[in-house]
């Protein structure tokens, strides 16, 4: 198995930011020039291309420069990472949550 802890450290800092999460919703929908990312923030462009940048460590968001514009669109693979060891967790918990109602519905049968 792949160690993703680096990947996953990556990702999960990178989701930890409210303007990140808002950018990459904006991706979701269609590639956008780093100033297009830029107009709904009260921030500069130089800040929003910092956010591009950790978003762009992190795997989520990849860049192309076409003439004088740097495009971004969205990487969903570290996504689809991230989730799977997220799911991980939603097994656990849902075995130990149907062991706990099967104990409920049954007091007698340990």
């Amino acid at each position: 198995m792949v160690d993703h802890s680096l990947d996953l450290d990556r990702v999960f800092h990178a989701l930890g930011d409210p303007t990140r999460r808002a950018i990459l919703r904006r991706l979701a929908r269609r590639e956008h020039a780093v100033g297009e990312l830029a107009e709904p923030f009260q921030m500069s462009l130089a800040a929003v291309s910092k956010h591009v940048k950790s978003l762009e460590r992190a795997g989520l968001v990849r860049r192309t420069v076409r003439g004088r514009t740097h495009y971004c669109r969205i990487n969903p693979r570290p996504l689809a990472v991230a989730d799977e060891w997220l799911r991980s967790y939603e097994r656990l918990w849902n075995q130990r949550l149907a062991n706990l109602e099967a104990l409920l519905r049954h007091p007698d049968k340990e």
